[in-house]
């Protein structure tokens, strides 16, 4: 391992965005400032808005994250080609990283990241992540690395084991209880400049 990515990994700046782990200080220090020079650009102003998906395609941790069209995408919600600043405030809050209580209703919360999560799953909305869905995201993630049998095996496994009410789908109750051992808070937490 490189000085630099031991260095890093012992920071207190961490970026968990999907699938991923620690990232280095580097990567952290891009992403606070492309969210200083957004916020300082006369973000205030209202109307202002992202210009479009490649102002945050640009941000290497998206780029790289096999999912991170998906989160892009939540930016950028009902077909909109920009998102205004309430929008990008919005969905970037589920990524706080929750300190002390929280309660069920605030947008960083456990419910709240979990939902977060289960949408970007859940394409067409229907409150179910189908075997197409899921087959779709796990592709993304470990496509090429697995035959197409075998990741095939793996959605059917893992409906299997999640689905509790026999329709072949994974509903929002049964994602839930699926991750609760995960520490959710912490994976979908952006921390820089704690």
């Amino acid at each position: 391992m490189h000085h630099s990515q031991v260095k890093a990994s012992k920071s207190n700046r961490e970026v968990y965005l999907g699938c991923h782990d620690q990232q280095s200080r580097a990567q952290a220090d891009r992403l606070n400032c492309f969210r200083y020079n957004f916020l300082s650009s006369s973000a205030l102003s209202f109307p202002h808005s992202l210009r479009s998906k490649d102002d945050l395609q640009g941000i290497g941790e998206l780029a790289v994250n096999p999912i991170g069209d998906r989160i892009i995408n939540a930016f950028f919600q009902d077909g909109r080609k920009t998102a205004d600043f309430r929008t990008f405030a919005h969905v970037l809050a589920h990524f706080r990283p929750v300190e002390g209580p929280v309660g069920s209703g605030s947008i960083n919360s456990r419910l709240s990241k979990l939902k977060f999560a289960f949408q970007l799953y859940d394409q067409d909305k229907d409150g179910k992540i189908s075997r197409a869905e899921l087959l779709q995201v796990l592709r993304m993630m470990i496509g090429i690395q697995v035959t197409d049998e075998q990741l095939e095996s793996i959605t059917d496994r893992t409906i299997q084991e999640a689905d509790q009410d026999g329709d072949n789908a994974i509903s929002f109750e049964e994602f839930s209880k699926s991750v609760e051992k995960l520490n959710i808070e912490q994976k979908m937490s952006l921390r820089i400049l704690k």
